[in-house]
């Protein structure tokens, strides 16, 4: 990747990537050196399936810019054995174990297991609750359960949260900032046609705007189509410093600083 040297000066973080993927495994050195190139000096990559994280951490472990998340993505979790929250606490005990998740509800492909999810979602609020980490969200046509479920569970108890590759409706981020939970802008807001999305981040306040790749999904333009990686965080990133009229400085400046709060435990 190519990036200016004015971009690549000013730090951003991936805060959302599967390094642990196979689509990585022949050059994981080169990608995570391609993203310090363009100024991408964190990553977080995120385990799906907990029988997987001795690996994700196993990366996080062996490379000082990344750090890990570990969860049963809602996908998966009528194929997982129920997530224990007393689990989640114990892998959060480990220095770079900074959130928890992903975690959620998706009902376009997984609609059958609408109650499997939603229980599992409680158990790693719960987890997120007992830990003070941040829940990482994953929500894909279910915004009225995923809203409700949201709400109840922090009138429980307060816990923080972002609602990973936002690209939901702005009726679920109003429901999610109104709780203080942050948004992430992944390569979706900047494909060409996803003027409403970006409208949504707009509207947001910028202190609760978090930036991903969700690599190797998703890869912005100029390179969509293709696989996606963490140094693509910068295209992104130039697209969020336009829907906010900033500049990139600017921009990537207040994204660490709102990555710093949220993901205490990999503050700079």
């Amino acid at each position: 990747m190519t990036q200016s040297p004015l971009i690549a000066a000013h730090p951003i973080t991936d805060s959302h990537c599967h390094l642990d993927f196979p689509d990585f495994d022949a050059e994981r050195d080169a990608v995570i050196a391609r993203a310090l190139a363009a100024g991408v000096t964190r990553m977080v990559t995120i385990c799906t399936k907990l029988q997987n994280e001795p690996a994700v951490r196993a990366i996080a472990e062996r490379y000082a810019p990344v750090y890990y998340a570990a969860g049963v993505h809602p996908m998966s979790a009528a194929d997982h054995p129920p997530v224990a929250v007393d689990d989640l606490v114990a892998l959060a005990q480990h220095p770079k174990f900074v959130g928890i998740g992903e975690t959620g509800l998706d009902y376009h492909y997984t609609a059958d297991s609408k109650a499997i999810q939603q229980s599992s979602l409680r158990l790693h609020i719960a987890a997120a609750r007992d830990t003070g980490l941040p829940l990482i969200i994953h929500a894909r046509d279910a915004d009225d359960d995923m809203a409700r479920i949201l709400a109840e569970e922090y009138r429980n108890g307060a816990y923080s949260c972002v609602m990973h590759c936002f690209s939901s409706s702005a009726e679920l981020a109003k429901a999610a900032l109104d709780l203080g939970f942050y948004l992430s802008m992944s390569g979706i807001a900047a494909f060409p046609k996803s003027s409403a999305l970006r409208d949504i981040f707009a509207a947001a306040p910028l202190d609760r705007v978090l930036l991903e790749t969700d690599s190797p999904y998703l890869a912005p333009p100029p390179h969509r189509g293709r696989r996606n990686e963490p140094a693509y965080t910068a295209h992104t990133a130039a697209v969020g410093a336009e829907v906010f009229g900033l500049d990139y400085a600017d921009f990537a400046a207040a994204t660490n600083a709102n990555f710093d709060r949220l993901f205490w435990k990999a503050a700079a």
